[in-house]
C-alpha cells in the first residue's frame, strides 16, 4: 500500500493526475477521441494518468511506466436517466492484472442512489486492502453543479475518508475549501471541471487549493482540451511541484506556448 501510494504522491507531498476517463460515460469527449494521442506529449509532465481498462489496453503503450489509476465504476451515461446509478465495472482482479496503482470510482453523495454508490465504495476498499491497492474516490455531482459549495464537499469528502478511501478527489470552491480540507483525514486532489475561460482561473484556483491544503489535481479537460495542452501542464506542474506563483505559471506557460514544444 505504502509502494503503491509513493507511486502516486511524490517525494514533495504533491501530486499531478491526469485523468482521460471521461469516454466511459460521455462517450468520444472532444479532443479525447484518440486518446493515446492525447496524452503521448503530456505523460512526461504528469505523476499518474486516471483512465477506464479499456483506454489502458487499447490505447497507451504497455512500456509506460506512469502509474495508472483505474477507474472501476461505471454503468451510465450521459443520456441515461441518473448518472449517479454507477456499480463497479471492473474487477480488483482485473486491476492487479493491468498493474494498476490505485483504483478509482465516483459517489454521489445527496443522490438518488446515495446509498448505492457508498456501499460500492465499502465494498471495493475491503477487497482492495487485501491487496495492497489504494482506492481514490471521486465526490461526482452529476449535473447538478450548485453542489460544489463547501459545506457539501466537506459532507462527501468526510464520508468518503470514513468509508475508507486513501485519496479523495473533490471540486474546489473559492469560500471555505480550507473547511473541506481540514475535514478530511485523507489527501485531496481537486477535480477540474468543465473547461475555463481563461489559463489564469486555472492557474489561481489551483494554487489557491494548494496553499488551503489540497496535495496536487486530477485534471483533464482544462489541460487536453486547451490549444497548448504541453503550455498548460507544464505551467500546472510548476505551481503544484515548484511552488510557483499563479503570475510565474502564467510566464512559464507563454514561454512553453511560443515554444510549440
Amino acid at each position: 500500500m505504502k509502494n503503491r501510494l509513493a507511486q502516486l504522491i511524490q517525494r514533495d507531498g504533491r501530486a499531478l493526475f491526469l485523468p482521460i476517463d471521461h469516454g466511459y460515460f460521455q462517450g468520444p469527449t472532444r479532443r479525447l477521441e484518440r486518446p493515446g494521442e492525447t496524452i503521448k506529449p503530456l505523460l512526461p509532465y504528469a505523476d499518474a494518468i486516471m483512465l477506464t481498462r479499456g483506454i489502458l489496453r487499447s490505447c497507451v503503450d504497455p512500456e509506460n511506466t506512469k502509474p495508472i489509476i483505474l477507474r472501476v465504476s461505471g454503468g451510465t451515461s450521459v443520456v441515461g436517466e441518473d448518472l449517479s446509478h454507477e456499480g463497479i465495472a471492473t474487477s480488483v482482479k482485473e486491476a492487479i492484472r493491468l498493474n494498476a496503482s490505485a483504483v478509482s470510482l465516483s459517489i454521489f453523495v445527496g443522490s438518488k442512489y446515495e446509498h448505492d454508490t457508498l456501499l460500492n465504495l465499502a465494498r471495493l476498499v475491503d477487497e482492495c486492502e487485501d491487496y495492497g491497492i489504494p482506492v481514490m474516490a471521486v465526490t461526482a455531482v452529476g449535473k447538478e453543479l450548485e453542489k460544489r459549495e463547501a459545506r457539501y464537499l466537506a459532507l462527501a469528502c468526510r464520508i468518503a475518508a470514513e468509508l475508507g478511501a486513501r485519496v479523495v478527489k473533490t471540486y474546489y470552491c473559492k469560500e471555505g475549501f480550507e473547511k473541506v480540507v481540514e475535514g478530511c483525514p485523507v489527501p485531496i486532489v481537486m477535480a477540474g471541471g468543465p473547461k475555463v475561460d481563461s489559463e489564469m482561473e486555472v492557474f489561481e484556483f489551483v494554487h489557491d487549493g494548494i496553499q488551503k491544503g489540497a496535495i496536487g489535481v486530477n485534471l483533464g479537460r482544462n489541460i487536453w482540451q486547451h490549444d497548448h495542452p504541453v503550455a498548460m501542464i507544464k505551467a500546472l506542474r510548476a505551481i503544484i511541484h515548484e511552488n510557483a506563483t499563479p503570475k510565474e505559471a502564467h510566464e512559464l506557460f507563454i514561454e512553453a506556448r511560443g515554444s510549440r514544444k
